[in-house]
């Protein structure tokens, strides 16, 4: 069954974000196959509003986000334990613009990870590559420092983790089937030798995911869902890519 998640980034006022959330969840319940899981990540002003427009539609809330402390003196942070008691179930961490925008290390996301697995909440820890990495040829080793770096050496319960080649992210261009698959194996090899198995594990796709091109992304071997961000944020082409692999 494949997990589709919807990242917002800072898009979305009150009104707009639970009309949004109200259309999906509609959708998801309405939906007569149950064939995939669909979650949504608001920005966290929105994230007990969109919690009440999705609840019972058996849609997932998640933050974009999280602190890798549990509280203290953290102006404008938020926490892993706050997210949960906000009603999420799922928390986005070290994505690209995290890591880029805010200089995040493969440290600080490994902390984070470990704070929101303590606090109960699903990770979906987000790895690629630059343009200029890849056209070095260090992709795959630039991947497998990031794998290596931010997740905790204990494996999750739930376990997913989401590759988005940064090139690929908010530019309309994706990477080839080939090129996905050839990173999604490695992801799972470089899984596997790490924690001695891939129980578990799911492997998102994400960079310019759209309607008229998940039905290929989705079918392309090893990949088991989407990470979305900028199709997300219209009702009918999300749901467009939540079905495109029934």
């Amino acid at each position: 069954m494949p997990l589709i998640v919807s990242n917002w980034k800072m898009n979305g006022l009150g009104a707009d974000g639970v009309a949004l959330a109200s259309a999906v969840a509609a959708k998801v319940k309405a939906d007569p196959a149950k064939s995939r899981e669909v979650a949504v990540c608001p920005p966290f002003t929105l994230l007990e509003r969109v919690g009440a427009a999705i609840a019972g539609s058996g849609v997932g809330l998640g933050g974009q986000d999280c602190a890798p402390k549990a509280s203290g003196a953290f102006t404008g942070d938020v926490s892993a334990p706050m997210l949960k008691d906000a009603g999420c179930f799922w928390v986005i961490l070290g994505h690209s613009e995290r890591r880029a925008g805010h200089k995040e290390t493969d440290a600080q996301v490994r902390a984070k990870l470990e704070a929101a697995e303590a606090a109960g909440l699903a990770t979906i820890a987000c790895v690629g590559e630059t343009l200029a990495e890849r056209e070095a040829g260090k992709a795959l080793e630039v991947v497998a420092g990031q794998l290596q770096g931010s997740l905790p050496d204990k494996r999750p319960g739930r376990w997913v983790v989401a590759y988005e080649p940064v090139w690929a992210i908010g530019t309309g261009k994706t990477a080839t089937a080939d090129d996905i698959k050839a990173m999604h194996a490695h992801i799972r090899s470089c899984l596997g030798r790490r924690h001695g198995g891939l129980a578990g594990l799911s492997v998102l796709y994400g960079g310019s995911v759209k309607g008229d091109n998940a039905r290929e992304i989705l079918g392309v071997p090893g990949v088991d869902g989407a990470l979305v961000g900028g199709a997300s944020l219209k009702a009918e082409e999300f749901w467009a890519i939540c079905t495109a692999r029934s």
